[in-house]
């Protein structure tokens, strides 16, 4: 991470940690970590390509798991999101991830998810590709979400077997609009209606999202610098493409059977807080545990001060370590709030 000093500079910086270590790869080995970037073609007759990164443990250490992690609105896989995976590949797991499309280097219009299930397909086409790999056989495999990313897990997860996931991690996941921050009605069906003659369009009026998800001023100003982030209005088809997508979800909570963590601050305002407990609440797994952090914005793992990513960190790879190799008639409900 840069300095105060550093982050509040005039001149664009390489990487989130800014010019020094000047190199991905020195980062990473610095961070006992290993990584490597490329594409990945969907193997359909769309072939559509998506923008990948992998983070491992430093050879020849091998990996005791394998975490598949998604994204959130507008962000990408390059930049501040990469320090959970580097946190994570130095604990010991393989962490994999894709920029969504109409994200970061992936195909499509910037910000522009009128597909959300093709989105998935996507992502599941590259998450089994991985898999497959004789590397990789016998090792459990976790899923991870970042706000929107939280709720495409739960997608990948109601449309896959559920042996195929040893678990999930959610964090601040957007798997219903709540009432509080929802378009009023009759806003959403016009909303729908026009988004059938201009789904492209910049439109619709939205928050400072970094103002309201990142606490600490220095790290909004990195956060901003992301050359890949989109800053513009979301756009219809996308809207009306999320809330077609949590309705949906907000009706199936209960047909969730995955372990599954769920991490919350209690003063985001991007994704509620109650909807995490209601997801808690609600799901059918009988391998279930949420934290609600008290006073946390939305952006837990980077966004706040040091030492409350820490406190989430923590929790987070305890979970995960806890069920690498879990006994077979141990199961898990607990909620807590911090």
């Amino acid at each position: 991470m840069p300095a105060d000093g550093d982050a509040s500079a005039t001149a664009p910086a390489l990487h989130f940690w800014g010019d020094h270590p000047a190199t991905e790869a020195e980062y990473y080995a610095a961070h006992g970590a290993e990584g490597e970037s490329s594409y990945f073609t969907t193997p359909d007759e769309g072939a559509r390509r998506l923008f990948t990164r992998a983070w491992r443990p430093r050879a020849p250490a091998p990996p005791k798991a394998l975490v598949f992690m998604v994204h959130g609105y507008g962000n990408d896989v390059s930049w501040t999101f990469q320090s959970t995976a580097v946190f994570l590949a130095r604990s010991g797991f393989a962490c994999f991830a894709a920029d969504l499309p109409g994200h970061g280097r992936s195909h499509g219009l910037r910000a522009f998810v009128p597909d959300l299930d093709a989105a998935v397909a996507d992502l599941l086409a590259f998450f089994r590709a991985v898999r497959a790999r004789e590397e990789h056989a016998g090792l459990p495999c976790f899923l991870f979400g970042e706000s929107m990313g939280g709720a495409i897990c739960l997608l990948i997860h109601l449309r896959t077997h559920p042996e195929d996931w040893a678990g999930a991690v959610l964090v601040a996941p957007m798997c219903r609009i709540s009432d509080r921050i929802r378009p009023p009605w009759p806003l959403p069906e016009i909303l729908t209606f026009v988004a059938r003659f201009a789904p492209t369009a910049a439109i619709v009026p939205t928050a400072d999202l970094i103002e309201k998800s990142v606490k600490v001023p220095t790290k909004r100003v990195i956060a901003v610098r992301n050359p890949m982030r989109y800053n513009g209005r979301p756009r219809l088809g996308t809207v009306v493409e999320l809330l077609r997508t949590t309705d949906e979800l907000a009706k199936r909570l209960s047909e969730v059977t995955i372990p599954f963590l769920v991490v919350h601050g209690s003063a985001d305002e991007v994704t509620d807080p109650e909807v995490s407990r209601a997801l808690y609440e609600a799901a059918a797994s009988k391998d279930k545990t949420i934290k609600i952090y008290d006073g946390m914005l939305h952006s837990l793992l980077f966004g706040e001060p040091d030492e409350n990513i820490e406190r989430v960190r923590g929790d987070i790879l305890a979970w995960l370590n806890e069920r690498c190799t879990p006994p077979a008639t141990t199961w898990h409900r607990d909620i807590t709030v911090e």
